[in-house]
């Protein structure tokens, strides 16, 4: 899945968390991180802290890639 903001992080965080069949709960235990921050970066929040989420994507065992592209996108 390609992640380009922070509602396509989420989903892949809260997919990769339910296939290996972690609660929200769990992931509080054994990472410190809070069920509100856990919640809000699931549901795409913009507002996460990024040493937290690649924590936690790290924690989940997902690899995270960066690729520069040919050629910027205007916003």
């Amino acid at each position: 899945m390609k992640v380009n903001n922070t509602k396509n992080f989420g989903e892949m965080i809260k997919k990769r968390r339910k296939k290996l069949g972690y609660t929200q709960k769990y992931i509080c235990e054994v990472s410190g991180i809070s069920a509100s921050y856990i919640s809000d970066l699931e549901n795409g929040k913009a507002t996460i802290e990024l040493g937290k989420a690649i924590y936690l994507a790290n924690l989940l065992g997902i690899d995270i890639e960066m690729n520069e592209r040919l050629t910027i996108k205007s916003q």
